[in-house]
């Protein structure tokens, strides 16, 4: 079983993310939990979502303290809040920052740490926005550096979430995260 933790800003769409990667983890066959954590959550303070992956049912309801995986949307949530409370050593980081995986440090012995640019390909995207949109350029970068699902089960889930040219929008969003991460095994 993966257990994953989603660092976001209120308004980017972090616990969306999960949804949707469990959706896509579905149509290929596996088990997903979505562990979304409400509150005084406003737009642009920090929230987290929580989610298991597996391939067999998922039989624990407790939450998550010790993820496999944090999935980071914006990158100046390090500065503010213990992105790395927890995580189990040996796990991966998924970042969304303009440094390459080699020039990040988060103090923790992990085996693949990944980043790509996800405000940049928001902006080219969607245009600049006080609080950019980047959870499916995560998404697609999540496929990409960890193939718990392949990019192509995101598509549907997207289209959903997000009908018509937004939802197309999305997708494009989704490719271009998968085309710009990159990663360093460790």
């Amino acid at each position: 079983m993966i257990e994953v933790r989603f660092h976001g800003r209120g308004g980017q769409g972090c616990i969306t993310a999960a949804l949707v990667l469990i959706e896509a983890a579905l149509t290929e066959g596996k088990w997903g939990q979505k562990i979304p954590v409400y509150g005084g959550e406003r737009r642009g303070a920090p929230v987290l979502a929580y989610m298991r992956l597996d391939d067999n049912p998922i039989r624990q309801t407790n939450f998550i303290t010790e993820p496999d995986w944090i999935i980071v949307l914006d990158e100046g949530l390090g500065k503010i809040v213990n992105i790395t409370a927890g995580l189990k050593e040996g796990g991966k980081a998924i970042i969304n920052d303009r440094e390459a995986p080699e020039d990040i440090d988060l103090s923790v012995n992990l085996s693949r740490v990944a980043t790509v640019d996800a405000t940049a390909i928001s902006e080219k995207l969607f245009g600049r926005r006080a609080i950019p949109v980047t959870n499916t350029i995560m998404l697609g970068a999540i496929s990409a550096a960890t193939e718990v699902v392949k990019l192509e089960s995101l598509f549907n889930p997207i289209m959903t979430r997000f009908p018509g040219r937004m939802g197309e929008m999305n997708v494009e969003a989704a490719k271009l995260g998968y085309e710009n991460v990159k990663w360093e095994d460790r």
